[in-house]
């Protein structure tokens, strides 16, 4: 566990320990529930763009990649579609959003920001204008609804919320790409040095193009587990800002937007940290007006922490290595 990853927990621990001194029924199990269920929700989105940035890109089209999942999969419903069948061309509709970002970064040579900005507004006009712009439910779907949103029993009497379960699959695949496979070597050296890892042999495009399918395809797993979780989808605000909340998550758990460094249980805590500010606030009584200013403090404070943090060691080191050569 790097020093981002332990600095990210104690503030995870702090925000816990305050809330809980705070108000009595923030440990009740309904509440530990939906803390750990909603966590695992930023989480998974908060992965997927972790991938995007550590190859030094952005996305700023996953709140409404999730928004068209859910709307296209409440319409397929409607039109008396195969809910599992709707289910596998959803994720195969996210997969395809992410290489068009993807080949239109690499081979068009557009910057990530403007692909992924049109993609965001894109993506939710389209969902709005599809549905009309009405609210639309799930019904006659319990299989589905208690996958992506009921309880998954492991070991006879304990069970985990689905989202958790979804979380622990995608997370341990994530880091077992990252640290453990040669693509995933070649990912932090492309965010580190693209010209470096081209000249080396790295299939640079290849690598960014994967980075946006898997993000995408993330947004779109977070979509049917959002459209569930929420039970209905409205158009114009399903997965508003959630783009936002994963960026942050990425950021706060330690992938620097330079590129080229990342942790996955660094995004995960960040991700829970995220969400126990929101539930946090509601408790503490702190007006709810007030939700994304705090958010945004903390977010910055914590990023401004780690970065004089990384300046400070890099001074030492260097001082110790002009030491030892004179």
């Amino acid at each position: 566990m790097n020093k981002n990853t332990l600095g990210i927990l104690g503030l995870f621990i702090l925000i816990f320990g305050i809330t809980w001194a705070s108000n009595e029924n923030f440990a009740n199990g309904y509440n530990m529930t939906n803390l750990v269920k909603w966590s695992s929700l930023y989480a998974i989105m908060g992965i997927g763009v972790a991938f995007v940035i550590i190859t030094g890109g952005i996305d700023l089209s996953i709140g409404s990649v999730i928004g068209l999942v859910a709307a296209l999969m409440a319409l397929a419903i409607k039109q008396g579609w195969n809910p599992t069948l709707t289910v596998f061309l959803l994720l195969g509709l996210s997969l395809v959003i992410g290489l068009i970002h993807g080949l239109l970064i690499t081979k068009v040579k557009l910057q990530p920001f403007v692909v992924t900005l049109c993609g965001l507004l894109f993506y939710r006009g389209i969902s709005r204008w599809l549905t009309d712009n009405q609210t639309m439910q799930y019904p006659n779907t319990e299989g589905l609804d208690s996958f992506f949103s009921g309880k998954v029993g492991l070991f006879g009497q304990f069970s985990l919320p689905s989202p958790l379960f979804f979380l622990i699959v995608i997370a341990v695949l994530a880091a077992f790409f990252l640290n453990r496979t040669i693509w995933g070597r070649y990912l932090l050296a492309l965010g580190n040095n693209e010209d470096g890892a081209r000249y080396s042999g790295i299939q640079t495009d290849r690598l960014k193009i994967t980075a946006y399918v898997i993000c995408s395809f993330l947004a779109g797993v977070s979509g049917l587990l959002f459209a569930y979780e929420l039970d209905s989808v409205q158009p114009a605000q399903t997965g508003e800002f959630y783009e936002l909340y994963a960026i942050a998550a990425a950021v706060l758990g330690g992938c620097s937007l330079r590129g080229g460094q990342g942790a996955i249980f660094g995004v995960i805590i960040a991700a829970a940290v995220i969400r126990l500010l929101r539930n946090s606030i509601n408790l503490v009584g702190i007006s709810t007006h007030l939700e994304f200013a705090i958010i945004g403090l903390v977010i910055l404070g914590g990023v401004t922490a780690d970065e004089l943090i990384k300046r400070i060691v890099a001074k030492r080191r260097t001082a110790q290595v002009n030491a030892a050569k004179s």
